[in-house]
């Protein structure tokens, strides 16, 4: 992997890192709204063919009672889909795949460790090398989301 590889998959990995999860709690009010959950989710980025991972990034997220996509999904308007997204038990897994100047498909996991917590990744491919984001959640309590 090149220096110039490395540069641009560590943009994208920074916008990735941006974009998950969706909106922080209280960004802007929206209305109509209906109850939710209000989750501080600290993600981190690592590459192969870099020597260090990415300072982790922690935000806090509101999301709907019942997931039925990741928590802190993409967007309107960015370049990465989530598709397939699946419960079972207390693991949910989903299929990521991002368009543009720097495609890239993906796998994620979430295993919810309690009622209040939860652990995973997503795992990147592209044609510059392969990606690991970390994400461990922490539920806070109620909030209100946009409906």
């Amino acid at each position: 992997m090149t220096a110039r590889s490395i540069g641009r998959c560590a943009a994208v990995a920074l916008l990735l890192l941006n974009s998950f999860p969706l909106t922080a709690a209280g960004d802007s009010p929206l209305p109509p709204t209906a109850p939710g959950e209000s989750w501080e989710v600290t993600s981190q980025m690592s590459m192969e063919a870099m020597p260090m991972a990415m300072p982790a990034q922690t935000q806090r997220v509101c999301t709907p009672k019942d997931w039925k996509e990741p928590p802190g999904s993409t967007r309107p308007g960015d370049e990465c889909r989530n598709t397939d997204f699946k419960t079972a038990g207390n693991k949910s897994s989903w299929s990521v795949q991002c368009t543009g100047a720097q495609a890239m498909t993906g796998h994620g996991e979430i295993t919810r460790t309690s009622a209040d917590a939860y652990s995973g990744f997503i795992k990147f491919s592209s044609a510059d090398g392969a990606m690991t984001v970390t994400l461990n959640g922490r539920r806070l309590g109620a909030c209100r989301i946009a409906q």
